[in-house]
């Protein structure tokens, strides 16, 4: 699932204390860039903990500096039980069961809890973030489960894991891509675990990090899938012999969407130059319309694109944000609040998958035509070499298919469930965790279907030769013949999906067309 980082990401640092761009968190979670505390933020993080101190030395109850934590919090805890206090909720609270999930969401969710940790806001003493800067500088990534998080007093079961690594307990995977227990890695690395004060428990699991750490990845994923399936679209409409008319910038500002010009321009950029496309662009031309899948692509991307353009917008809200309960406000005060509600995130969590399984429907339904004799002008059945002794890319489609048909199971929302717990106490939840896990995967197989009809739309544009296509369906084409063969006998395809995939996973597809398109 993890895509490529370029290599200069691990040359980075990423300073924290204000605002996080989104590319910052991909090169952290990504690309192993390095992380800083600002001298503001450790200034800023020195004067809020002086309040949290001065509220656990008085005599009357704070909740979350002198109380039990959710529905336990009507008990007041002496000082000298705090310690255990903390070191409790962070083992009780680490929960997860399950697999493991990828090193990159840990550190983006890692990155993010620092983050917010760097605001003042939470009450931290300076030391605690400095050692969560450094198990990421480390490389060192926490052991975090699949499930334990219901999105609501935040992603606690996974936030927890990695508070358990601070305290030196648990499971991490090193820097060297062992699986170790926590002590040892973090000794070997020179980092002493930390021993937890008041607040500082609550502080390092209420947040929304994890679902928000995949949302952001997932938002640069989709960016570079949604230019990809605008690309094998124009590879589909070339192959198929459709026309590029419709594609036109006056047609388009008709319906001045946003999604939908960028789109249908970088079609247009596509097609540009085409001998394939220009060989029927005549007054002999009798085709009066293409089919939907070929004419709306710009419309059917251009709405993902605007839908990737919301998500955007929430996750930059969030990234300026402050998520913690209670909070360290200006004036010293602490204050219950319900921003851990991951409500905001998960719902453009779930928005996102409907657009991306869309687009792979729409990208499904071009292969498709360009297999079956009736519908592809020309080309040979199932694009195969010998029709009959040979299948072709018969079954690449079933795989197409069999995918496309799980992304609509995973288009409804997880949001709208939601499952009281703590007692009653936290009586609605949002399930933003399952909507951030169910959208990775999303992610992943719009990128195998993308790949699916990028392979075939290359081999149906060789099979159009001697006419050739524009320079950048071209360039296209001949990338993935670095990896893959063109037209011939039967070969095992399952490797030549993955080639494809791995093409554009890493960037190098669009890198390879940058020059052609704006």
């Amino acid at each position: 699932m993890s895509q490529t980082a370029r290599p200069d990401s691990a040359a980075r640092t990423v300073e924290l204390g204000g605002p996080l761009p989104r590319q910052d968190v991909v090169a952290v979670a990504r690309g192993g860039a390095r992380v800083d505390l600002s001298d503001a933020a450790v200034k800023e993080l020195t004067r809020t903990r002086a309040h949290v101190e001065a509220l656990a030395e008085a005599t009357e109850p704070t909740y979350g500096v002198s109380t039990g934590f959710g529905a336990l919090a009507v008990r007041h805890i002496p000082p000298s039980s705090r310690t255990a206090l903390q070191r409790s909720l962070i083992r009780s609270h680490a929960a997860g069961a399950g697999a493991a999930v990828e090193p990159e969401v840990v550190r983006a969710l890692m990155l993010l809890r620092l983050r917010t940790l760097s605001t003042g806001h939470t009450g931290v003493r300076p030391g605690t973030a400095a050692t969560l800067a450094a198990l990421l500088n480390a490389g060192i990534t926490p052991v975090v489960h699949e499930y334990g998080s219901l999105g609501c007093s935040g992603d606690l079961a996974p936030l927890a894991a990695v508070a358990l690594t601070l305290m030196g307990e648990g499971e991490v995977i090193a820097a060297d891509g062992t699986l170790r227990p926590a002590a040892d890695a973090l000794r070997e690395a020179g980092i002493e675990p930390v021993e937890l004060a008041e607040k500082e428990g609550l502080a390092l699991t209420n947040g929304t990090d994890g679902m928000l750490g995949m949302l952001v990845l997932a938002l640069a994923d989709l960016h570079r899938l949604l230019d990809v399936a605008d690309l094998t679209a124009a590879m589909s409409v070339e192959a198929l012999l459709g026309t590029d008319r419709v594609f036109a910038a006056d047609l388009q500002a008709l319906r001045p969407h946003p999604g939908q010009a960028r789109s249908a321009q970088r079609i247009r950029d596509a097609l540009a130059r085409s001998e394939i496309v220009a060989s029927h662009r005549g007054p002999d031309c009798t085709r009066v319309q293409d089919a939907y899948s070929l004419r709306c692509s710009p419309q059917v991307h251009g709405a993902a694109r605007d839908t990737l353009a919301h998500g955007e917008l929430v996750a930059d809200r969030e990234l300026a944000a402050a998520v913690d309960n209670p909070v360290v406000l200006a004036d010293g005060r602490l204050e219950s609040n319900g921003n851990f509600h991951g409500a905001p995130v998960a719902y453009v969590l779930d928005f996102l998958a409907i657009p991306a399984a869309d687009v792979a429907s729409i990208a499904e339904r071009r292969t498709d035509r360009m297999l079956d004799v009736a519908r592809s002008h020309g080309l040979p059945a199932f694009l195969a070499s010998d029709p009959g002794v040979d299948s072709g890319h018969m079954i690449a489609q079933y795989t197409q298919a069999a995918v496309v048909s799980e992304l609509k199971r995973l288009a409804n929302p997880a949001s709208v469930d939601s499952i009281p717990s703590s007692a009653m106490q936290e009586d609605h939840v949002s399930m933003g965790w399952s909507s951030a896990r169910k959208l990775r995967r999303t992610v992943d197989g719009l990128t195998t279907v993308l790949a699916v009809e990028y392979l075939t739309a290359a081999r149906a544009l060789d099979f159009r030769a001697p006419l050739r296509p524009g320079p950048a369906t071209a360039a296209a084409r001949d990338l993935l013949r670095t990896r893959v063969d063109g037209p011939g006998p039967d070969r095992h395809l399952a490797p030549e999906i993955a080639a494809a995939e791995d093409l554009i996973r890493s960037g190098a597809l669009l890198d390879a067309v940058a020059d052609h398109l704006r």
